[in-house]
């Protein structure tokens, strides 16, 4: 018996088309707010590192005023003149290195490196393999099996020897062979139909004969109607 086999390619290209399942990348990094102060005639912290689209705040803590202007970097960047408890916000968002100074005060002097954000991780998508069962393919029959079904012919198959047919049996022909129930029901059921047949068909005889009786009277009597209107035309000529 020949059966078919389910091709390599087929599969593979079953496990590729399989449902590809694509993670979310990482949320982006919060900003974060940082704070100088302006006091003693001072920044503080002197040298602050942030990362890109973070903001910084100068507060003047001094009677003095201050201002904020940078002296180096890939940016720049100048505040306005700071009095006594005033503040000045700036987000950075080109990163390097700054070098600021208050205008007011050269000696006022402090560094503010801005690193570049790091981007967004995205995870690789992921394919789900699906271990599913291929889907069932019919087999090939041969000739030979396909005729086994069939009365007087064998299951063997072609190159052997068909085994001989069975020996006729030493029982007796008079004695007849036990008949196994599903056989016996199997010829009670035409016997059943026959008689349901015959069943349906019995009360439509004695209708049958009525409508004859009644055909026949009829007959007659116009008969009769007949032969008196004749007898009565004659006597009249």
């Amino acid at each position: 018996m020949h059966r078919l086999t389910v091709p390599r390619t087929l599969l593979a290209a079953f496990l590729v088309a399989a449902p590809v399942t694509v993670l979310p990348a990482s949320p982006a990094r919060a900003a974060t707010a940082h704070q100088v102060l302006m006091s003693g005639y001072a920044f503080s912290p002197g040298s602050l590192t942030v990362t890109a689209g973070d903001t910084v705040t100068w507060t003047n803590r001094d009677h003095a005023p201050h201002d904020v202007e940078t002296t180096s970097g890939p940016a720049s960047v100048h505040s306005p003149m700071l009095a006594k408890g005033a503040s000045w916000s700036h987000t950075f968002t080109t990163a390097g290195s700054y070098g600021y100074v208050c205008t007011v005060h050269p000696g006022m002097t402090a560094r503010l490196v801005v690193e570049p954000a790091a981007a967004p991780v995205t995870r690789a998508p992921a394919h789900e393999h699906h271990a599913s069962a291929p889907a069932a393919v019919p087999t090939k029959r041969s000739p030979s099996s396909s005729m086994a079904g069939m009365p007087g012919m064998g299951a063997a198959s072609p190159g052997k020897a068909t085994e001989p047919a069975a020996a006729p049996s030493s029982d007796p022909p008079d004695s007849p062979s036990p008949t196994p129930p599903a056989a016996a029901a199997a010829a009670a059921q035409p016997a059943l139909a026959t008689t349901s047949a015959v069943s349906d068909i019995r009360p439509l005889e004695p209708l049958l004969l009525l409508t004859g009786v009644v055909a026949g009277v009829a007959v007659l009597c116009l008969l009769l109607v007949g032969s008196r209107s004749a007898a009565v035309s004659r006597s009249g000529d």
